[in-house]
């Protein structure tokens, strides 16, 4: 419907005087100082000011013109909102939805908190805060890289902070906060590797013997999980009785890393767990159950302080051993027994073959046999008298001198 004007017509227009001004439907006109018009808009869209200056009449400008402005503001703001999130009358600011996708964390039961709390209020919303959560761009994302990089910090350190931006969007997608097309690719830098700890035999005994004797009374069902499955830290606690299948030996993890699986365990494991089950009755639903009353979830979320315990009575390193170094451990006695990549990768739950084939290049039995090739020992040749120079060459020394 086209717009009727009282207040600023045309009659009014011819009189208004020099300094003065007029205004209806957000549409203003200026009488300047050399007789000029002045054309202006002062509306509100989507809940912000546009204070705009159109043009003069000197120019070719006219009402008209600016009434069209208006409208192609407002057309502007209608395909902005064509790709808003279902619910939503307006797009959110990263500032907006950062803390309470922590909060429906907290409430779920989220993983590592403590640092993606860190991460959300220290570094990523000072930085991101101020922009739509829409349109975190990967240039965006590649800014932000640098600037942490710029103040010394290690790769390592910038891509957990990138890890959480990269969970955090994904979780807006999910419950719907955003778009999942708008979630930018977040590339992380390289880091160094680390070396693979893995426990020796004796090692091994040693931290069960350990875990026995310690007051958590499932610390030692924790570890030979660990040292049995090569299961993860997370996916060994959240095991329950009726996921297992003990005539197969299978359990069932249906949160895994890289999806769901059905996860093979050794006859001794299977004895360990039907002793356990005995104990706390058929009624029992967790392995590892928690006891808090604080807690958000029915079952164990971490044995790190546990675990520590006994690696320190067992004579470890605390610095080197963590339970991750179990799955190190599990995953490297399977290549050094020689079986084959797949297989390995279908008891480990890897992703991809490619994060096995790491275990393979360092422990794999065809590079101890490629050594053996250029074995020698020189077994004889060796003798005291080598690292004796011969007079001849002593006296040779003592010319050049």
């Amino acid at each position: 419907m086209a717009l009727t004007f009282s207040v600023l017509n045309r009659a009014a227009i011819r009189v208004l005087q020099a300094g003065n001004k007029l205004s209806e439907h957000g549409v203003i006109v200026e009488r300047l100082s050399n007789g000029d018009l002045r054309w202006k808009v002062n509306v509100m869209v989507d809940g912000q000011r546009i204070h705009r200056t159109i043009g003069r009449e000197s120019e070719g400008v006219t009402r008209e013109q600016a009434v069209r402005a208006i409208e192609a503001f407002r057309t502007k703001a209608r395909e902005g909102r064509l790709d808003l999130p279902t619910g939503r009358k307006s797009h959110a600011t990263f500032a907006e939805l950062a803390p309470e996708y922590v909060k429906r964390l907290d409430e779920i039961g989220g993983k590592n908190m403590k640092a993606k709390r860190q991460h959300v209020a220290k570094q990523l919303v000072p930085f991101f805060g101020s922009y739509r959560a829409d349109r975190i761009t990967a240039a965006l994302v590649q800014d932000y890289t640098r600037s942490r990089l710029a103040t010394g910090l290690k790769q390592a350190t910038v891509n957990r902070e990138l890890a959480t931006l990269s969970h955090l969007l994904r979780r807006m997608a999910k419950w719907g906060w955003i778009k999942p097309e708008n979630i930018p690719d977040i590339e992380k830098g390289q880091e160094p590797r680390k070396p693979i700890v893995i426990l020796s035999e004796q090692d091994a005994q040693a931290l069960m013997k350990a875990a026995i004797a310690d007051r958590d009374d499932r610390l030692w069902l924790f570890v030979a999980f660990g040292l049995n499955t090569a299961m993860r830290h997370s996916e060994i606690l959240s095991v329950r009785y009726d996921h297992i299948d003990f005539e197969a030996r299978r359990i069932f993890i249906p949160k895994a890393k890289a999806g769901e699986r059905e996860q093979p365990i050794t006859p001794a494991l299977v004895a360990m767990i039907k002793r356990q089950q005995d104990t706390d009755g058929k009624d029992a639903t967790w392995l590892f159950p928690s006891h808090s009353a604080r807690a958000k979830q029915p079952h164990r979320a971490n044995m790190a302080k546990a675990f520590l315990r006994a690696v320190i009575r067992a004579g470890l390193s605390p610095e080197k051993v963590t339970p991750h170094v179990m799955r190190h451990t599990a995953i490297t006695r399977l290549v050094k027994a020689g079986v084959d990549i797949p297989t390995i990768q279908r008891i480990s739950g890897h992703k991809t073959l490619a994060m096995v084939l790491r275990y393979v290049h360092i422990h794999g039995t065809h590079i101890d046999a490629a050594m053996s090739a250029i074995d020698n020992s020189f077994e004889g040749a060796i003798t005291p008298e080598l690292h004796q120079l011969p007079s001849s060459v002593s006296a040779l020394e003592s010319l050049s001198a």
